[in-house]
């Protein structure tokens, strides 16, 4: 192989790491301020993020691009779509987080990846193969166990693999990059969130702006903290294979099962275990046919 080629695999690798690592570490942020409502969470997280991505944009002096992009109302619309995606997870994620369930957020990322393969073939017409509906099906059995052994579907899961799967299958077919693409879907959703920050300016000790330096320092933090791993993770995806970033992708909600189970000691029983275990077979089994199939292609 190339040197050079294996160097940007390696810095690749590392990116992408250091993107999926951060995020599964993401919830020891959300629990240092608790008391913080999650939609004003989310409104910060907006806004910040957003002030951020421009900063970066008009410092490469790359706004060409929006112009273009207003003009073409389908391309709009799709942004729109992918926005609201990205705030329901978003909300999801935070109310989990801060309600003590992080192992069931941690179930909707497992997921994600077999979510993929079901929005694709249902969506634009993939043929999955065979040991892909095989994945699916034992997730599917995984879920179903979930569901009647707590009486209850698991909704948090559920709903944040959906909402990200659906999103990332609309990031897919965009036509912007990840910083323009990010950008733009916090211009959509900053109205709202600025509104709602004007609403709640300085009314209660976490409000921005808040009394003391340390809670307005978290608030504003939510910016870097959203955007870095985004960019980080878009400059892995740039270098690496698709199997090695799925890969990859299970660092994020295997950090975020440990710290749910062993340092926010949240109920873990065994009936869930058995779930967690078939979904985990799934993937060993997706994840194995990803390899499989990338190394024939490269042997070819």
């Amino acid at each position: 192989m190339n040197p050079r080629t294996l160097s940007r695999g390696h810095a690749g690798a590392l990116a992408a790491a250091v993107a999926f690592t951060w995020w599964g570490f993401f919830p020891l942020y959300f629990r240092l301020l608790p008391g913080v409502l999650p939609v004003e969470v989310l409104a910060n997280r907006i806004v910040w993020s957003l002030l951020l991505v421009s900063a970066a944009l008009a410092w490469r002096r790359h706004w060409s691009w929006l112009g273009a992009v207003l003009r073409r109302p389908r391309v709009v619309a799709t942004f729109v779509a992918s926005a609201l995606l990205l705030a329901l997870n978003w909300i999801t994620y935070i109310w989990a987080v801060t309600n003590g369930h992080v192992v069931d957020a941690s179930l909707g990322y497992f997921i994600t990846p077999l979510v993929n393969v079901g929005l694709g073939y249902g969506l634009l017409g993939e043929r999955p193969r065979r040991a892909q509906w095989v994945a699916l099906l034992i997730a599917a059995t995984g879920v179903a166990w979930l569901t009647v052994s707590a009486g209850r579907l698991p909704w948090i899961g559920l709903l944040l693999g959906l909402s990200f799967g659906a999103y990332g299958l609309l990031r897919k077919v965009a036509v912007l990059g990840a910083l323009e693409g990010l950008t733009l879907e916090t211009m959509i959703l900053a109205p709202a969130a600025a509104v709602a920050m004007a609403w709640w300016w300085g009314g209660s000790a976490t409000s921005f702006p808040a009394p003391d330096v340390a809670t307005n320092l978290w608030l504003v933090g939510l910016g870097p903290a959203t955007t870095i791993p985004l960019l980080l993770f878009a400059a892995g995806a740039r270098r690496l294979s698709l199997t090695s970033l799925g890969l990859l992708q299970y660092l994020s909600p295997t950090v975020q099962f440990l710290l749910g189970v062993w340092l926010f000691r949240e109920p873990f029983r065994p009936m869930q275990l058995v779930g967690f275990a078939v979904i985990w077979a799934a993937l060993v089994v997706y994840t194995a046919d990803g390899w499989r199939t990338t190394r024939r292609f490269v042997a070819a």
